[in-house]
């Protein structure tokens, strides 16, 4: 196993916590995880990026993990591409950017930009096009449990209901990562504020859709990852996604569920660092 250091980055008025490996000097990877995960999600991956030289870095977003909360409570896409884009700053240079679903969708917002603050984008089960049934169940489960659990055992069994394609681990000692203690109760960790983004989300379906133009205005090298069985991203919207962006490329990893990554790690890996791979070569070659 690498060694993993923990930073503490700027944000737009907050400090964001996250994990980094490798080099100071090698071609970064910076991921951002999905609504209401933490960085926790991506130690393998950057395990796998340490492995091949590069330093990644792996994210809690405003609201998650280690990461400050919004001091006004509020939580929309502009402040949390506000606070990535202060983050690649302070690191300097263009990473080439991994996001998971809100990860993905905050990519996808500043790759969009006139100067675009990554060299390459990697969209992780998210598209422009949403499926709200999908969408809905997430939301469901985030919303399950505002008064906590009794034991981190009775959190593994709300992750087991929600995840039953996933086998429920014996040892859950791992989910302590996910989970504060406060008054005897457990918590998952991150500010129930946050979920009044989805539900307002929910409720301006209809008119222009802010992702929509902001796919059509991607210029850098693009990969569409998906989960084959996700109910978050269909295939209409894989297909309208590359529509939008035609110079993106797509792989679909069969078995794997909205969460690739945890789904099927080893593919999701291959998919992503094929991609990464052929980037810093291409870069390397000029």
């Amino acid at each position: 196993m690498h060694n993993v250091a923990r930073l503490t980055l700027p944000g737009s008025g907050i400090r964001l916590a996250a994990d980094v490996v490798g080099g100071a000097n090698a071609p970064t990877l910076l991921f951002l995880h999905g609504s209401g995960q933490t960085r926790q999600s991506w130690g393998r991956a950057l395990e796998e990026a340490a492995k091949r030289g590069y330093r990644a870095l792996s994210l809690d977003l405003r609201g998650h993990g280690d990461s400050d909360w919004s001091p006004d409570g509020k939580y929309t896409l502009d402040s949390f591409a506000a606070d990535v884009r202060q983050a690649i700053e302070y690191l300097g240079g263009a990473p080439i950017l991994i996001g998971a679903s809100l990860g993905g969708i905050i990519g996808l917002l500043l790759a969009a930009e006139s100067s675009p603050p990554m060299s390459a984008l990697v969209l992780v089960d998210i598209t422009p096009r949403v499926e709200m049934s999908g969408a809905k169940e997430v939301s469901a489960f985030m919303d399950s449990a505002p008064n906590g659990f009794g034991s981190v055992d009775e959190a593994a069994d709300a992750v087991a209901a929600y995840l039953p394609h996933r086998q429920r681990p014996k040892d859950t000692s791992g989910l302590n990562r996910n989970l504060r203690l406060r008054d005897g109760r457990y918590y998952w960790h991150w500010d129930p504020a946050m979920l009044q983004m989805g539900r307002d989300a929910q409720a301006k379906i209809g008119g222009p859709n802010p992702l929509e133009t902001a796919a059509r205005a991607v210029k850098v090298p693009a990969l569409l990852i998906r989960g084959g069985r996700s109910r978050i991203v269909s295939e209409a919207g894989v297909r309208e996604f590359l529509e939008m962006v035609p110079h993106a490329e797509f792989v679909d990893i069969t078995d794997a569920h909205h969460m690739v990554a945890g789904d099927a790690n080893d593919a999701f890996n291959e998919a992503v660092f094929t991609f990464v791979d052929k980037q810093t070569a291409s870069r390397r070659a000029l």
